[in-house]
């Protein structure tokens, strides 16, 4: 058997990277999938591309920092396929400056979308789950501090607090929620980065490679499914051993 067969999840940040490789493994284990992101046109191929698989799925555009369109996108889900019993709280954005030159714009547009858009989504899907719904939050490595990102690592920190109170509040109804903090992910924005960062990045990972983002997928997997059944408040740092070293 699938391991979410006959569950619904909503993906947040869906249209690429992470969300997407998590939507197209979800859907092959069986899930319901609501896509979410602001990026419609891309957003709308991972749709087709799960259907072309057999898999089923709506795209949902959406703000996760606007109160009005995740209430919209969560009142979709149920509308659509009836039920909500996972939230992947995946999107999240970073711009990086030291802080002297960090400006209040960049501030608040990362608390926005990487902290109150867990929140909100959060608090308009535990309306809707079932007893054994699960929320997997996002975290970062960059938790532990990253020169040039005090807002983004503001932003995870409270996620992880945000988790851990959320885990305590729904945990008698049987709903569990964690947080899963990568590492340093091999995507484009990697690639973009010059050969000497690249190196410097990888000498700090233990076991030598950076993380294909198919291995936060699967992290968001066992969080989502019935093997994780008594885990909640917690944080899982998907990272090569980054986080030990560090």
């Amino acid at each position: 058997m699938k391991r979410l067969e006959g569950k619904v999840a909503i993906i947040t940040g869906a249209a690429a990277g992470i969300g997407e490789v998590t939507a197209k493994l979800f859907a092959e284990e069986g899930a319901k999938v609501v896509c979410c992101d602001v990026t419609a046109d891309k957003l709308e191929q991972v749709v087709a591309d799960i259907r072309a698989a057999g898999g089923e799925a709506i795209a949902v555009t959406c703000n996760v920092a606007n109160e009005a369109e995740v209430k919209a996108m969560v009142e979709t889900t149920v509308q659509t396929f009836g039920k909500l019993h996972i939230l992947i709280n995946n999107a999240g954005i970073t711009r990086d400056s030291l802080t002297p030159r960090l400006t209040e714009e960049a501030w608040d547009l990362v608390m926005d979308i990487n902290l109150k858009g867990h929140f909100l989504c959060a608090k308009w899907a535990l309306r809707k789950m079932e007893k054994g719904g699960k929320i997997v939050n996002t975290a970062s490595i960059s938790t532990l501090g990253n020169v040039g990102q005090a807002n983004y690592s503001a932003s995870k920190m409270g996620v992880i607090g945000l988790t851990r109170t959320q885990a305590l509040e729904y945990a008698r109804k049987k709903i569990c929620i964690n947080a899963i903090a990568p590492g340093a992910i091999d995507t484009p924005m990697l690639a973009a980065v010059s050969d000497q960062a690249r190196q410097a990045m990888l000498d700090k990972i233990p076991l030598g490679e950076y993380i294909p983002p198919i291995e936060i997928a699967r992290a968001h997997l066992f969080l989502a499914s019935d093997e994780a059944n008594f885990i909640t408040g917690q944080t899982l740092f998907v990272d090569g051993g980054m986080s030990v070293g560090m």
